[in-house]
Parts: C-alpha cells; sequence; structure tokens
C-alpha cells in the first residue's frame, strides 16, 4: 500500500467492521469465544481511541445449527429462519458479554432489504444506529434471517456490511475473513498467484480474479466483498479485506500498517438521498432509453425525458426507484419514477408537451428528474 492510502484507515473516524461466519464459529464448532473477545477487545481500542464503529457479524445459522445438532445447513427456509432464531440468542449473548467486558455497551439490529429499500424505514434506521454511536454503543447488525425470504435477502453479510458503511456515511469498511486478502487467482489452486496488496474499488479486473465461497457455513465468497467494496465506494467508504485472525489487525490498521488489500474508494459520497436509491437491491421495473438520452444524462446532467425512452419492464408505481438501461441492457442509471409502468409505456418516444393528452394529466415534463437520479455507469 502506499503511504497516502494507508492514512484512510488511520484517519478514519466511523468504520464498520464485517466478520464472517467461519470465523465467529470456528468453522462450525460454535461460537468462537476467544476470537469473539479479541475482536471485541480491538474494537474497545478503536472506540476508546475516539472512533465510532459498527460491527456486522455473521453467525447465527452456524451457531444455531450446532445447537439444533445439525450437522448439514438446510435448505428449506423455515428451518434456516429457525436456525437463525435459535443462533441469535447465543450470537447477541455472546457480543453482548465481550464487549461489556471492555467497556462497551452494545446493541442488536437486525436488518432485511425492505428496511433499507423503504426510504422511511432507511432513515428510521439510519437515526437509531447514529444515535447508538452518539451515546457510546457499539451497534452489532446481522440479517434478520428469522423472517426473510429469498426476495428481499441481502444474499450475504459482505453486501449488508457495505450497505451499513452508505447508511451511516462510514469512512471504512473492514472485511475479516479467512483469507489474507485478496490475490489474483485462488492461491489453493494456482500457485502463481500473487497477493493485491491495493487496488481501485470497483475495477472490473477484481471481479475476474475472484473465485467463488469457499466455505460451506456462509454464503459469500471473495467476489462478494469485491462487490461490496464496489457497493461501498458509492458513498466514498474504501474497504480492507484482512484476515479475521492477525494479530491486532484492527488496532494495527487504524494506526495506518498495511494489512490485507485495500481497495480504495474513487469517488466522493453522494447525497443522501441519491445514496438510498443507488443502494436498492431490488428494483420493481425498467426503463431502456435510445444512445441519445444515454449521452445526456451521462454526459449533460439531464433529465430522463418520455421521448428517449424505447421501452418499459416490470410493474412499478409511481416514486418508485427503477433502473435506466441502455439498449445494451446495461444499468446507466436509477431514479426515482415520476409515472407508473403503465404510463411510463404509452410516454415511449413522445415528447413531453403530449404528456398531458396521452394521460388525461401532466405529473412532471420529466420520467425521471435528474435531482433524483443517481449515475450507475461512469463513462
Amino acid at each position: 500500500m502506499t503511504q497516502t492510502s494507508t492514512h484512510l484507515l488511520r484517519d478514519a473516524r466511523r468504520i464498520v467492521v464485517k466478520v464472517g461466519s467461519s470465523l465467529v464459529t470456528n468453522e462450525g464448532r460454535g461460537l468462537d469465544d476467544q476470537a469473539i473477545g479479541e475482536w471485541c477487545r480491538q474494537l474497545g481500542v478503536l472506540v476508546r481511541d475516539g472512533r465510532e464503529v459498527i460491527m456486522v457479524s455473521s453467525g447465527a445459522i452456524a451457531e444455531g445449527m450446532k445447537r439444533l445438532g445439525w450437522t448439514t445447513r438446510p435448505h428449506e427456509l423455515h428451518e434456516l429462519q429457525a436456525a437463525a432464531a435459535v443462533g441469535q440468542m447465543g450470537l447477541a449473548q455472546m457480543y453482548e458479554t465481550k464487549l461489556r467486558e471492555n467497556g462497551l455497551g452494545s446493541a442488536q439490529v437486525l436488518l432485511t432489504h425492505a428496511d433499507l429499500a423503504d426510504r422511511e424505514r432507511y432513515l428510521n434506521a439510519r437515526s437509531t444506529l447514529l444515535t447508538l454511536l452518539a451515546h457510546g454503543v457499539l451497534p452489532v447488525i446481522n440479517e434478520n434471517d428469522t423472517v426473510v425470504n429469498d426476495e428481499i435477502k441481502f444474499g450475504d453479510n459482505d453486501t449488508l456490511g457495505a450497505l451499513v458503511a452508505n447508511l451511516v456515511e462510514a469512512d471504512a469498511l473492514v472485511i475479516l475473513t479467512d483469507q489474507q486478502g485478496l490475490y489474483t487467482a485462488d492461491p489453493r489452486r494456482d500457485p502463481t498467484a500473487t497477493f493485491v496488496h491495493e487496488a481501485r474499488a470497483g475495477d472490473a479486473a477484481l471481479e475476474d480474479m475472484a473465485g467463488g465461497a469457499g466455505s460451506s457455513l456462509g454464503k459469500g465468497g471473495m467476489i462478494t466483498k469485491i462487490l461490496a467494496a464496489k457497493r461501498a465506494a458509492g458513498s466514498g467508504a474504501s474497504t480492507v479485506i484482512a484476515w479475521g485472525r492477525e494479530p491486532d489487525a484492527l488496532v494495527r490498521l487504524t494506526q495506518g500498517e498495511a494489512i490485507g488489500t485495500l481497495l480504495v474508494a474513487q469517488t466522493q459520497k453522494q447525497q443522501a438521498r441519491k445514496q438510498w436509491m443507488a443502494d436498492h437491491l431490488q428494483l420493481r421495473g425498467s426503463v431502456t432509453i435510445d444512445d441519445g438520452a444515454v449521452v445526456k444524462l451521462l454526459h449533460e446532467g439531464k433529465s430522463l425525458l418520455p421521448i428517449g425512452m424505447t421501452g418499459v419492464d416490470g410493474d412499478f408505481s409511481r416514486g418508485e426507484v427503477i433502473a435506466i438501461l441502455d439498449l445494451k441492457g446495461q444499468e446507466v442509471a436509477r431514479g426515482l419514477a415520476n409515472y407508473a409502468a403503465a404510463e411510463a409505456r404509452l410516454l415511449c418516444r413522445k415528447p413531453s408537451g403530449d404528456v398531458e393528452q396521452l394521460l388525461g394529466y401532466v405529473a412532471e415534463p420529466e420520467m425521471v428528474h435528474r435531482d433524483n437520479l443517481v449515475l450507475t455507469q461512469l463513462s
């Protein structure tokens, strides 16, 4: 890492730390109280150093499986939810105990994608977390696996960690994993693989390097961590991927030491409302636009007008977040729709002056106003 880039962690005041299932549960053998205690000790050091820290911890399902005597991760949703319900008790108790031993108050926060997809609930979650931090309480966050289904899951806690980093406008995301960091290929299969000390978050080449999930317990592999870093970079947070059992990793990182792989954010923090739109994992629909409209959005800072639309997909309502796709089907931007899907289909290729004649009313001359639009493609 360069001298300048290590300052990113040294100067970070608000940090989200994510730790994976295999570390928390010692590869499924039950909650590793010694490891959790060690992380909590380091978190105490960070807080006493004047930093605000949020922990995103996996492990509930794995701990629940152990308590229920299950040796194989179930596939049925209701069994996964039951395991999560049982495991959350032990996970929360463990963190509460270990954090208290280090002079820290703690709070359990369970989130689903639906909590962050709804603007009001998003703001409520943000306010709750910031209030906890202001009172010196360290939030421990997990996905609410007892109620989620596949349609509203974050999919992995790497993604959840990135979304939380964006939610609270963190300066850095630290992902603790069972690997030293990112390699150019899987070092277990390719002896020529070299370690990546530093790269740009969002670099497409990183996704080509990443392999699949390496553990039977968690859902995430290195690819989810790279995508999480890309997502976190949207709010200006850089990401470190490091080995969770590296001695004093969190403390040494915040002292400016180069540990693991640093993925540097290239963007400045976005307006909060635009960050909320960018963080939507599931969208109700999309509109496809022509090449001229792409240029106006990407390079001229214009709103999306109906005349630039060539097609509409999905069933969305006015005010919902939709994707804006180019003719190749690639997402260019996303934003708040001024018209529902059925109305949007009538407006395709029509000038704004025809809206009232076509619909009987005019909400706005634009399909998506530039103030309610966030670019998701840089060029």
